[in-house]
């Protein structure tokens, strides 16, 4: 039987690209350099200029955190239909989330100011926690707090501050962090549960 190379040849991996949003961070440069480091390529856009379709370029969406208030649906509808008729994983980051949470009904509540690491406690049953333990230490930079999960979400984390440090909606696409995942050892682990989510 004649060899042919063309079967025995592995296949070239392609390289997942993940679209950036940048809600006004002030960490887009370390999130980008997050992603990169776990293998994906990735393009970053504002807010403001999302497109209104993928069209099969980008393999998932990650919206980073943002200086403009959560509840400003009106600025974020592009972004939101973008999220919703999309059919890839989707990751908020800190703003990032609390502009789904609250388009899906949530209240954010002022608290106090958390910089630093925090601990907070995960469902390591869930696919976005695979390579971390129960308890981890995530970065955290916010005065506003998600105290509970919308309709069509559950909180997939949580610490003594927060009853929703972590978010995912019921069918496990649309997933949220308080905390910016671009920092510290725990947040790139987390990072690489959701790269496994889009890589296949």
């Amino acid at each position: 039987m004649a060899h042919n190379p063309a079967r025995s040849a592995a296949q070239p991996r392609v390289q997942p690209r993940v679209l950036v949003v940048d809600n006004g961070t002030l960490s887009l440069k370390q999130l980008r350099s997050r992603l990169e480091q776990l293998g994906s390529r990735t393009d970053a856009v504002r807010a403001s200029d999302v497109p209104s379709r993928l069209d099969g370029r980008h393999q998932a969406i990650v919206l980073s955190g943002t200086k403009v208030r959560a509840y400003d649906t009106d600025f974020y509808r592009p972004l939101l239909d973008l999220v919703h008729s999309s059919d890839v994983p989707v990751l908020g980051i800190c703003g990032g989330m609390q502009i789904i949470a609250v388009a899906a009904g949530a209240e954010l509540t002022p608290g106090p100011q958390r910089v630093g690491g925090h601990e907070a406690q995960v469902d390591t049953g869930e696919p976005l926690f695979t390579y971390v333990k129960p308890t981890v230490t995530v970065f955290h930079r916010h005065t506003l707090y998600l105290r509970e999960a919308p309709p069509g979400f559950r909180a997939i984390g949580r610490s003594a501050q927060a009853p929703v440090e972590f978010l995912s909606s019921d069918d496990g696409r649309v997933l949220g962090a308080q905390a910016h995942l671009e920092f510290r050892r725990d947040g790139l682990e987390i990072l690489r549960g959701f790269a496994r989510l889009y890589e296949g």
